[in-house]
């Protein structure tokens, strides 16, 4: 019998209720882990096992979504794991500002689940 290991999904969001729905969306493809600020969440991606991708908000308690972006770019272990910013700030300079963090997508709330486990998939497998 062959073990197939899920790929690790940490998602980083303030909003409990929110957090809990993409875990739960995403849980049945992959392992989801989730933190409710960014220095939980930054605690948990350096953490063994790695996540294969990080899905965060912006606008968090204790630490937001592009510093903890910044500090996981900033070290070895972290430094290609792919970063989707999930958050409600639409204006085009927060957009660039995640892109130029490190970002490999940028969702605006509302979004659809679909669109997001569409481009989790794209993120962790390349298609």
């Amino acid at each position: 019998m062959v073990t197939v290991t899920k790929k690790r999904i940490l998602v980083v969001e303030d909003e409990q209720d929110t957090a809990a729905m993409i875990a739960r969306f995403l849980g049945d493809e992959f392992d989801t882990v989730v933190a409710t600020n960014g220095v939980d969440g930054l605690a948990l991606a350096q953490q063994e096992p790695r996540p294969d991708l990080v899905i965060v908000d912006i606008m968090m308690p204790k630490l937001d979504g592009v510093s903890m972006t910044k500090r996981l770019r900033e070290h070895e272990p972290t430094r290609r794991v792919p970063i989707i910013f999930l958050t409600a700030k639409s204006d085009p300079m927060d957009v660039i500002a995640g892109i130029q963090a490190g970002a490999r997508h940028y969702i605006t709330k509302p979004f659809v689940l679909d669109d997001l486990k569409k481009k989790v998939r794209k993120a962790v497998y390349g298609r």
